[in-house]
């Protein structure tokens, strides 16, 4: 974009206020300086140039706005992971975060995740997503109810206007001592930590020490008598 003095053509379409006229690029700049304001080019490609007669710095900024504007919206969410045995002062924690999250606007993925055996007792990980939202009704929307997927259970929350939000665990004068970054990083953390658990939990695997079926296969082989004979020599 080129204004002022960088307008090089001979000649403009200017455009301010009901004056919509074609003239000398050097006339037209005569009149944005005498009233004070810029001639800044718009459509560059026509022919001629168009250009306004503008405070730049206002139209600029007005400009940036407009193009704010109209990108769309993007959907602002987080994702809180639990496990059946949570410690208490850990689901707290996890409550209060999500407790921020919700008061600045973020829907929420709330995900409880099984391991091993806690897959033949599904009804303790309703339980504990039911005190969940439970406890999270004072600041969301429940969009969807605690739904059983594969080997975890999903529900989804949204947050509820501000005037009706009546947070249960953040304290009213620690609000400002909020960190959503440190949040973001702590949850990180959390699921790192459980895949790298999902990962290695003994009992989500069938053959966790293959070397003991290297010594049944020896001992086997002894059994059945296959152990060579040492033959001596006279």
């Amino acid at each position: 974009m080129r204004i002022n003095d960088r307008i090089r053509v001979p000649e403009v379409r200017v455009i301010y206020g009901e004056i919509n006229l074609v003239m000398q690029t050097r006339i037209a700049l005569q009149k944005a300086k005498a009233l004070g304001l810029d001639l800044v080019e718009i459509a560059s490609t026509a022919r001629p140039p168009v250009c306004k007669i503008v405070d730049y710095g206002k139209w600029k900024y007005e400009q940036a706005k407009l193009k704010r504007d109209k990108k769309p919206n993007k959907v602002k969410e987080k994702e809180i992971k639990f496990r059946v045995g949570i410690d208490p002062h850990d689901y707290l924690i996890k409550l209060t975060r999500s407790e921020d999250f919700l008061a600045h606007g973020y829907k929420l993925r709330l995900q409880l995740q099984f391991r091993g055996r806690e897959n033949a007792h599904k009804e303790l990980g309703f339980e504990m997503m039911n005190k969940v939202r439970l406890d999270l009704l004072g600041m969301a929307h429940i969009d969807l109810e605690p739904k059983l997927n594969n080997r975890s259970i999903l529900m989804m929350v949204s947050p509820l206007p501000p005037s009706r939000q009546v947070p249960k665990f953040r304290k009213a004068e620690d609000r400002h001592k909020v960190d959503l970054d440190a949040h973001d990083e702590a949850e990180a953390a959390d699921h790192a930590q459980m895949a790298e658990e999902d990962g290695s939990h003994p009992e989500d695997h069938h053959d966790d020490h293959p070397e003991d079926h290297h010594h049944e296969d020896a001992h086997q082989g002894d059994d059945d008598g296959d152990s060579p004979e040492v033959s001596q020599e006279a």
